[in-house]
């Protein structure tokens, strides 16, 4: 009358984890940011960090895309920044 009881688990399928760049963007919220490009980055950061945690991998997606081109851009303008300086400390 009473036999095993067979249950079944069905996992669901993974959903893709687009990067948030969050570290990268505090780097160069701290460290590199000209014209606040860091600041923003980072703000691009955390709402694709909020999308990933609300499983909308489009959004996450795309905030992560922004929040990348802004780290490059805050990135070189720092580093050709800081050589300027440099070279007019020397030349001075």
């Amino acid at each position: 009358a009473f036999g095993p009881t067979i249950t079944s688990f069905v996992q669901p399928e993974p959903v893709p984890s687009p990067p948030d760049f969050v570290l990268w963007s505090f780097f160069n919220t701290m460290f590199c940011n000209p014209f606040c490009l860091g600041f923003i980055a980072l703000i691009f950061s955390i709402k694709a960090r909020d999308r990933k945690i609300a499983r909308d991998p489009a959004a996450a997606g795309d905030y992560g895309r922004t929040a990348k081109h802004l780290n490059v851009a805050a990135l070189c303008l720092g580093i050709v920044f800081t050589i300027v300086c440099i070279v007019l400390l020397v030349m001075h």
